[in-house]
């Protein structure tokens, strides 16, 4: 099964709509490069939310750039993932930092075969081969990084680089924001580059979702089991809400971590230690979260009590 079969039979169990689903499989279709194949991601997991999928996929056929706003753990980067896979189309990311600026989006002149040459950036690479750009925490991006964001997701579609020719966006191309508004270093996005996106907001994940989820990731668990996992989760992440601590251990890649070492023969205690509350670093806050794993995991436990 390919992986844009795997992402629709996911989406038809959702009920996403059918219409929908078909135009997304038949859009644009191209033969890719060869050597562009492996950027097409290989979903992992597959973003739960009938609506959202509908958003999303209507917004890219009709030529929208997306941007993924919502907290810590509610599956953005993994449906970013999905979406260039059900799409069929490589993939670009570019991580939001202090060191990402004009040059490492755009590229950076280089010295090749004695002349001077443009060493090409994600951005450049993405909007020439017809990729879908990922721009992760796009709120932490800098002054000279967001004059390339403006010119690239302009409905102009063309990128002037000083010095060099300018760059036609190819007809395919689509950037996917994402943005988490509770990290540290986050700053609200000026009203010319959100006028730029159809924003989507991606709500906190709930039992259902978190459920299927484990399900998906662990056929082989036990259902009480996984429930007590999800709770953990769901706990954590509530106390987070209230501020009683920091959401460093509100990481559901930290769960399923710990439930794949706990198959593996890790106990879970042990687990959960480095998958959760591992994550934070203030003693009183460890205490919390370590109170909290006891309530829901119990110091006993061992691998027959989670999988079969």
């Amino acid at each position: 099964m390919t992986d844009s079969s795997y992402i629709e039979n996911k989406l038809k169990e959702q009920q996403v709509s059918a219409g929908l689903i078909r135009d997304a499989l038949n859009w644009g279709r191209k033969e890719t490069d060869p050597v562009l194949i492996d950027r097409i991601p290989k979903p992992a997991g597959v973003f739960y939310g009938k609506e959202i999928w509908e958003m999303c996929i209507a917004a890219i056929l009709e030529g929208e750039n997306i941007l993924l706003s919502g907290p810590k753990a509610s599956g953005k980067n993994v449906l970013a993932d999905d979406l260039c896979a059900l799409f069929g189309r490589p993939q670009w990311n570019a991580s939001f930092h202090v060191n990402t600026d004009s040059s490492t989006l755009i590229g950076t002149d280089t010295f090749i075969d004695n002349e001077v040459k443009l060493r090409r950036g994600s951005v450049y690479e993405c909007a020439v081969h017809g990729g879908f750009g990922v721009f992760d925490e796009i709120n932490m991006a800098k002054n000279d990084a967001l004059v390339v964001l403006h010119s690239a997701l302009d409905y102009r579609k063309i990128i002037d680089v000083p010095g060099y020719e300018k760059i036609s966006l190819d007809p395919l191309t689509r950037f996917i924001g994402t943005m988490n508004y509770d990290y540290a270093g986050t700053r609200e996005l000026n009203e010319a580059l959100v006028s730029r996106f159809m924003v989507v907001d991606i709500p906190p994940i709930g039992t259902d979702i978190l459920m299927k989820i484990l399900h998906d990731d662990f056929p082989d668990a036990k259902d009480k089991a996984l429930e007590q996992f999800a709770g953990l989760f769901l706990d954590l992440q509530e106390k987070a809400e209230h501020s009683e601590i920091s959401t460093k251990s509100v990481d559901l890649r930290g769960i399923l971590a710990a439930l794949r070492t706990i198959r593996r023969g890790l106990s879970p205690q042990a687990a959960v230690k480095i998958g959760v509350s591992g994550k934070t670093f203030d003693q009183y806050e460890k205490e919390i979260v370590e109170d909290v794993i006891r309530l829901r995991i119990p110091e006993d436990w061992t691998r027959e009590e989670i999988f079969e």
